[in-house]
């Protein structure tokens, strides 16, 4: 039985990793990749090294891959032609979070149990029909990479059994989603990572918490220039006369503490957008975020 892998991000790599380890390079029948420009590293190389070390055939998006009994797809951001028995990984408890990116949007609602669905790939994505589902719980604070390490060992979990189900020559049978129940997240570009700062505090932290490493991070005006906010934390309210989100009211061990919707937030990561030169400490407490 010859199995092909689409792999993309450090889920692919653990992924794979996995397969070796337990079932060898025999029944992988090759590896197609793709880098991921949407994050900061997206473990194309090692993707790569590790199917050179273990003489697994991989082939680009552009090239066209032999045909296959089945397939997987992991981190897979590109539609996928001709498979017939197409496995899709997807990164939530479906049928809710349907779509794009749905651990940061999960993480960012404060969801306290995280998932991965197995499930057969269909005309319209992540409706198809679910062979298998993991989920954990976490607590917050929690940063996306660490969600991110967390999860990679669910979607190992998943594909191992259902990989060996395949070789054994089991039927693979999924059973149909509640549509009832289904909720979508939406693709997101640059503008989704600007901070809204008429937002509650923890919530803004949360946010920065979510979309930080491997991703963009959150991004701000900072009098005029874009920065990126990697870390922060919440700070007691006080009692501001008229408030006005995003203003400096504070700056502590050079670290600006800045006004929310409701609450306070002290920066204690701030980068330049572009250079990634250390902002602080801050030197001009007059400033406001944007």
């Amino acid at each position: 039985m010859d199995i092909g892998l689409f792999l993309m991000t450090q889920k692919g790599l653990r992924v794979l990793e996995a397969l070796v380890g337990r079932f060898g390079r025999d029944p992988i029948a090759y590896v197609v990749g793709d880098r991921d420009a949407n994050v900061v590293h997206d473990y194309f190389d090692e993707i790569v090294r590790l199917c050179q070390e273990h003489r697994i055939p991989f082939y680009s998006r552009s090239q066209g891959p032999p045909s296959v009994s089945y397939a997987f797809a992991i981190s897979w951001r590109h539609l996928i032609h001709d498979v017939p028995n197409l496995i899709v990984l997807h990164d939530s408890l479906l049928p809710r979070y349907r779509g794009f990116a749905p651990l940061p949007t999960a993480l960012i609602n404060g969801e306290t149990t995280l998932g991965v669905t197995a499930l057969f790939a269909a005309e319209e994505y992540d409706r198809g029909d679910i062979l298998g589902q993991r989920d954990l719980e976490i607590s917050y604070p929690i940063k996306v990479q660490t969600a991110i390490e967390r999860v990679c060992g669910l979607y190992s979990d998943l594909v191992l059994g259902l990989f060996g189900r395949i070789l054994a020559g089991q039927a693979l049978v999924g059973y149909p989603q509640d549509e009832n129940s289904a909720s979508y997240s939406l693709w997101r570009d640059e503008a989704d990572y600007r901070i809204g700062w008429a937002q509650d505090a923890a919530f803004i932290k949360r946010f920065i918490d979510s979309v930080g490493p491997p991703y963009r991070c959150a991004s701000a005006l900072l009098n005029g220039r874009e920065v990126r906010i990697l870390d922060a934390e919440v700070e007691r309210d006080v009692h501001i006369e008229i408030r006005q989100p995003g203003k400096v009211i504070f700056v502590r061990s050079g670290s600006p503490v800045v006004v929310c919707g409701t609450g306070l937030l002290r920066i204690t990561d701030l980068r330049d957008g572009t250079t990634g030169e250390k902002l602080l400490p801050l030197r001009r407490m007059r400033s406001r975020f944007v």
